[in-house]
């Protein structure tokens, strides 16, 4: 059995037949789903879709990239959700110097505020980093050096190791997600092979970043199979051994999970 622990299911690509994605979820042995919000409407969306479906487990939070839309009031609306117990982490938070839709000091100030929330709520948070992986260090090295280990996972990982290293000494997880599978993969797969067994996380970020051999088409959480079989097959395991691996850790991570 798998946790796909990052799927985007209130995207409009999923309104149209998100029961039998589902389904095809939980027959492919996924049986838990971290549905991740990027928005505060995204954030209320994801808790009503954990209302309608058992399998999912919601996120609320403020993407970098969309902290600039944020209303006056956003930001008040989801912290509020946080104290819903069916939520079982902060996010997708972080920092992205890739695009440019939000000054970086205010996706500094949300990504602070995230990490704030998430040691006043007992929650863990889920950190978004592209191409601003040093800017993410040293954020995270200050919180650290404040307040001890975080609570927190580097999602769909795309760093050096020299990065891994530094998270997972402060305590965060390493999650891996379809780039994994990719031919030109092959330094993300070292990085892979050398993150502990027990800090290790398997993802699809759907419906983005859909893993060999579904390339083309929309990614869905049924395929989280095919990047957890590769991370098995870099790490010189087995499928059978490396998936409830993963599970116990996600639900060691997700406190909230098996509520």
């Amino acid at each position: 059995m798998l946790i796909d622990t990052h799927a985007h299911l209130d995207d409009e690509r999923f309104a149209d037949d998100l029961p039998a994605v589902l389904t095809r979820a939980q027959q492919a042995g996924v049986e838990r789903i971290v549905a991740v919000a990027t928005t505060r409407v995204s954030s209320e969306q994801c808790l009503k879709l954990a209302l309608q479906h058992a399998q999912l487990a919601p996120s609320v939070g403020i993407h970098p990239n969309h902290a600039a839309e944020a209303g006056g009031g956003d930001w008040d609306i989801v912290v509020g959700l946080s104290e819903d117990p069916r939520v079982v982490a902060l996010g997708e938070t972080g920092l992205d110097r890739h695009w440019d839709f939000t000054p970086f000091a205010k996706q500094e100030d949300y990504f602070a505020r995230h990490l704030a929330l998430s040691r006043k709520r007992k929650l863990p948070v889920i950190i978004h980093s592209r191409e601003a992986d040093e800017d993410i260090l040293q954020m995270l090295r200050q919180d650290f050096d404040r307040n001890g280990p975080i609570a927190g996972v580097m999602h769909s990982f795309t760093g050096s190791a020299a990065t891994a290293v530094a998270c997972l000494e402060m305590g965060l997880y390493i999650s891996f997600a379809g780039m994994v599978t990719f031919k030109n993969g092959a330094d993300l797969r070292a990085v892979a092979a050398n993150v502990p067994a027990d800090r290790i996380l398997v993802e699809t970020d759907c419906p983005y970043l859909t893993p060999v051999p579904h390339r083309g088409k929309r990614n869905e959480p049924a395929f989280v199979v095919e990047t957890a079989r590769c991370l098995a097959e870099a790490r010189g395991t087995s499928l059978e051994e490396l998936a409830p691996k993963t599970t116990e850790n996600a639900r060691r991570f997700f406190g909230r999970l098996s509520l």
